[in-house]
């Protein structure tokens, strides 16, 4: 099957019609560099606060950690309190939940 200017441009259009209807949350993730400051795991061990300094702006920012992974590496302490991090998060009401946690440096 031969790509011709007129499937390129249909699938362009779809393309473009995707990401205008794709739910704004999806398009909110945020980035931030910090040192953590902070880690509160939840009793259940399922979630957990941590706490950056912002490397920007100096301001503490609680980013929601919900994923195994990274709460293992809490847990075994691979990533504490004095860490470099780089994370991605959204904005999911009140709370910046992480999309992406890991040590600047890379772990």
């Amino acid at each position: 099957m031969r790509a011709t200017p007129k499937r390129l441009l249909a699938a362009a259009a779809v393309g473009v019609t995707l990401l205008l209807l794709s739910p704004a949350s999806a398009r909110a993730e945020e980035k931030l560099s910090g040192v953590v400051t902070k880690i509160d795991v939840a009793k259940d061990g399922k979630s957990a606060v941590a706490t950056l300094k912002d490397d920007e702006t100096a301001a503490l920012v609680p980013i929601t950690v919900q994923d195994e992974v990274t709460l293992q590496k809490f847990e075994r302490s691979v990533i504490q309190v004095g860490d470099d991090i780089k994370c991605r998060y959204e904005k999911k009401g009140k709370k910046s939940v992480a999309t992406y946690f890991k040590k600047a440096g890379g772990c």
